[in-house]
């Protein structure tokens, strides 16, 4: 039986809108639309910050073979009724986060805007529910360059989303989705992400625009920690305050986040590269793995986790600790 905490999904890594609607427009069946959150937000005192779950829809994707590479089909299914889900789907969640730190506030991702399928865009909406608007993010946190982590930045207009934000990029993403080279040598169907990378970030300001090294600390309280592996540059993000602490998990583990992490099966991208849909697949872990990605982040044994992938929008317990 595969244990729940190791149950891992390829998923839609989201390379680009391309990849998306590439994915869930080949005559796939119709299971009807996701169930979004209402609220649409959670928020989260820590310390003298607060943050903010914010909802901006989601994606109801066929379960099929694909999904988990090393494990078969009907173990996977066998995982998803254990835990009352659907055999048949998958919902994918996306969440960005906002932190409030005084009177400066960053958003962590930025998930579609009006350029994804029709059940995301609801960014700004649940934002406003929240109390906030586009116009009072004073940053913007890239994780990496994958579409429903970018593609918020800009509104189908060409007008950008967030008018008086600077938009921060790890060093490593921004080199890789900007090389040439590597774009040239991609497969046919991955080269929409680099196209889309392109696409957004040409229309970001120089002026708007920081890199930063994964490790450096963004501002007082928000540190950055290479995650490479489910994109060559990603980074996530612990925040911390007055003694508590979060981590932002971008795309490291996927999975829900409505209950305790060994009650819900998590899915998380596991090695380096692109398969030929542009996808950054997955695989059951194999333990104490040299490379692991786990190995190179820091000790989280308590305080809070979010990601991406959360419906509710929720927190859950920290749990991430490297293999010893």
């Amino acid at each position: 039986m595969m244990d729940r905490r190791l149950f891992l999904g390829a998923g839609v890594a989201g390379a680009s809108a391309l990849t998306f609607s590439s994915v869930f427009s080949q005559n796939t069946p119709n299971f009807g639309a996701p169930v979004l959150p209402a609220p649409g937000f959670r928020k989260m005192k820590l310390g003298a910050m607060e943050i903010i779950a914010i909802n901006d829809g989601a994606l109801r994707r066929p379960l099929g073979e694909e999904f988990v590479r090393n494990a078969p089909l009907e173990q996977v299914k066998a995982m998803l009724a254990s835990q009352n889900l659907s055999t048949d789907y998958v919902d994918i969640p996306f969440t960005p986060y906002l932190i409030v730190s005084g009177n400066t506030k960053f958003l962590i991702d930025t998930g579609f805007a009006d350029n994804g399928p029709p059940t995301t865009g609801r960014l700004t909406a649940n934002m406003a529910a929240a109390g906030y608007k586009p116009e009072d993010i004073d940053h913007v946190v890239i994780s990496h360059f994958h579409g429903d982590h970018i593609n918020g930045l800009v509104k189908k207009d060409g007008t950008l989303m967030f008018p008086k934000a600077k938009v921060h990029v790890p060093t490593t993403e921004m080199a890789f989705w900007m090389d040439d080279a590597k774009m040239a040598a991609a497969p046919p169907a991955a080269q929409g992400g680099f196209q889309n990378a392109r696409n957004v970030f040409g229309k970001i300001p120089a002026d708007r625009l920081v890199r930063f090294e994964p490790g450096a600390e963004l501002a007082p309280g928000i540190q950055s920690s290479a995650a490479f592996g489910h994109t060559p540059g990603m980074a996530v993000f612990t925040v911390r305050s007055e003694g508590q602490s979060f981590m932002y998990t971008a795309d490291l583990r996927h999975g829900r986040r409505d209950g305790p992490p060994d009650a819900s099966p998590h899915f998380r991208h596991a090695g380096e590269g692109q398969d030929g849909h542009g996808r950054f697949p997955l695989s059951v872990p194999r333990p104490r793995h040299a490379g692991s990605v786990r190995q190179r982040l820091p000790v989280q044994t308590h305080g809070l986790t979010g990601s991406p992938w959360s419906p509710a929008p929720a927190f859950a317990p920290g749990f991430f600790l490297p293999h010893r």
